[in-house]
């Protein structure tokens, strides 16, 4: 088992007045121009509680400049094939608790836009995974 690792990524399902909050994926990310949940990598910071959540927090601070509530629900994990390793993906619901969501790096996210379930689940620039992390979500409220 030496020389196993993965990169571990975390996504927030972000729900605010019967919508969620996608982020347009700029040229230089994965899937570039698809709509996709906020979030990112998890950093090596040492030992830490709730390495996860504090990741998340930082990621949508970072991302799209908005403060969440701070009761996360996990929502699911998953893996796939990223560029060189493989991607353990977590994806927590959260309440928008503050703040105007704007892309806050456009080298990251170019717009962002709060969408209903049923909009996600029409759009063509959304993931078929995204829509089945908002479903899972959905049924969570």
């Amino acid at each position: 088992m030496d020389g196993i690792f993965f990169v571990v990524n975390v996504e927030a399902a972000i729900h605010k007045d019967g919508k969620w909050l996608l982020g347009k994926r700029s040229d230089q990310e994965y899937n570039p121009g698809t709509l996709s949940l906020v979030g990112g990598k998890v950093e090596n910071v040492g030992i830490e509680e709730d390495v996860l959540e504090e990741a998340l927090k930082r990621e949508i601070k970072e991302e799209v400049d908005i403060e969440i509530d701070n009761e996360l629900k996990y929502v699911k994990s998953s893996s796939f094939k990223g560029a060189n390793q493989t991607v353990i993906d977590v994806v927590f619901l959260c309440k928008y608790k503050s703040g105007e969501a704007a892309p806050k790096d456009t080298e990251e996210i170019t717009e962002v836009k709060w969408m209903t379930l049923a909009e996600v689940l029409e759009n063509d620039a959304v993931q078929s995974w995204t829509k089945d992390s908002l479903s899972k979500a959905s049924k969570m409220i």
